[in-house]
């Protein structure tokens, strides 16, 4: 009789791990699933970017070096981000990917600055449905930042309650990094204005 108990009190605590376990992959894969609506709306901007600059060019003939740094800035985060839908939530890789989308953030701002000194550029046609696009898919980056960063938080605080945080370390459940943009100026939206 003492055996089939201890046999029922193992197969308990046995089915118990199992369900953490399952909560834990669960939880994983939902972060992960939300970091790759986010590549959706990253790559969907990076796509735009280099539309923008070649309506730009001809508008903007002395202003090379500002398109040029869009583009270089656009690459770098193209290259952040293709690292960072590999291995999502890894901290490294989602630091770089927040220091490259900050850096191009900066580009397009002084892009947008440049855009101001030139009324004919703002009143193309192509270039403002441009510019309502890249606005678009700021604000849809934004959404699909926060419901990552709220992933990532259930998660993390998953992974760390007890007795959670047994199965976690037994099985090698990692912390997942949020994806937060570094300095306030880089926190903004481009500012698209065409009055």
């Amino acid at each position: 009789m003492t055996g089939w108990i201890v046999l029922i009190v193992v197969a308990l605590l046995l089915l118990f791990v199992i369900g953490l376990y399952n909560r834990l992959v669960a939880l994983r894969n939902r972060y992960r699933n939300a970091y790759a609506q986010i590549d959706v709306q990253l790559k969907r901007r990076y796509d735009l970017i280099p539309n923008l600059v070649e309506t730009a060019k001809g508008y903007l003939k002395h202003e090379r070096e500002t398109l040029e740094a869009v583009v270089q800035a656009r690459n770098k985060a193209l290259a952040a981000s293709q690292s960072a839908a590999a291995r999502p939530g890894d901290p490294a890789t989602m630091q770089s990917l927040a220091g490259a989308e900050g850096a191009l953030m900066g580009a397009l701002n002084r892009l947008m600055v440049v855009f101001e000194r030139y009324p004919d550029i703002k009143a193309n046609q192509t270039m403002a449905l441009l510019m309502e696009e890249l606005t678009s898919t700021e604000n849809k980056v934004a959404f699909a930042r926060q419901a990552y960063n709220d992933a990532v938080m259930t998660y993390n605080t998953a992974r760390e309650t007890f007795p959670n945080v047994i199965v976690a370390q037994l099985f090698a459940f990692g912390p997942a990094q949020l994806f937060e943009v570094e300095s306030p100026t880089e926190r903004q939206a481009p500012k698209v204005s065409f009055t």
